[in-house]
């Protein structure tokens, strides 16, 4: 790990410091700076927080809650280990939650929930194309849960949340490849769809665009040697 990882309070001083350390021990996690199987020791991350190692306990707990990090009893706390396995297993769950998930909002898809999607797709790609890749992320992330929230079930979005967050790792691992034209096409499909309260038509257009994520991730874990079997 390196001394990048710095104190965010300056920022967002209205967060709790153990927001503010779950959020930057977040994103290195998710970006690779944090690596899969590195160890989570207090001491050294208290000190590159700048903060107490109380705020980093706390958030390595809410970071096992989502399956980020692995913590053993008397042992220490990890970086869960990336797979080609746990990659497949994640895809087949996210397939599972989000296929239900787009399948019941588009059936009750609203004209503001279209310009709030359509709203965060633009975010997305005017960031990617920028190089901010924190704000496409996040704006990625918005744009699909826009979706999902149209479904009116808080349940499924809670179940997809900590398998949301270890897709977004893969999706960091290995060299990136633009992918933006194709990508951004499948986004405005899928949206589409919703729009046209064509549930079937949503739920594939969903499921290639998945389908075709997960290629692109296999290949660029192959690419730089991180796909363990």
């Amino acid at each position: 790990m390196t001394a990048s990882l710095q104190h965010p309070d300056n920022r967002v001083p209205q967060r709790t410091l153990a927001d503010s350390a779950t959020s930057a021990l977040h994103d290195a996690i998710l970006t690779g700076e944090l690596s899969g199987g590195a160890p989570l020791r207090l001491g050294e991350l208290a000190s590159l927080l700048g903060m107490s190692m109380m705020p980093v306990r706390e958030a390595l707990r809410r970071l096992a809650a989502i399956g980020l990090v692995e913590i053993i009893p008397h042992k220490g706390a990890w970086v869960r280990e990336l797979s080609a396995e746990d990659a497949q297993d994640t895809l087949d769950t996210r397939i599972a939650l989000e296929t239900l998930a787009i399948q019941r909002a588009a059936q009750q898809f609203t004209e503001q929930n279209a310009q709030t999607a359509a709203a965060e797709l633009e975010r997305h790609v005017s960031a990617a194309r920028r190089g901010d890749n924190v704000a496409a992320r996040l704006a990625h992330t918005q744009f699909h849960f826009t979706i999902y929230q149209a479904s009116g079930s808080r349940w499924l979005l809670r179940a997809l949340e900590p398998v949301w967050q270890n897709s977004e790792r893969y999706r960091f691992a290995g060299p990136r490849r633009s992918s933006l034209p194709a990508s951004t096409r499948e986004h405005q499909a899928i949206l589409d769809a919703c729009v046209a309260h064509d549930s079937e038509a949503a739920v594939a257009t969903l499921v290639n665009h998945l389908r075709r994520s997960h290629e692109r991730i296999v290949k660029n874990m192959s690419a730089s040697g991180r796909a363990k079997s």
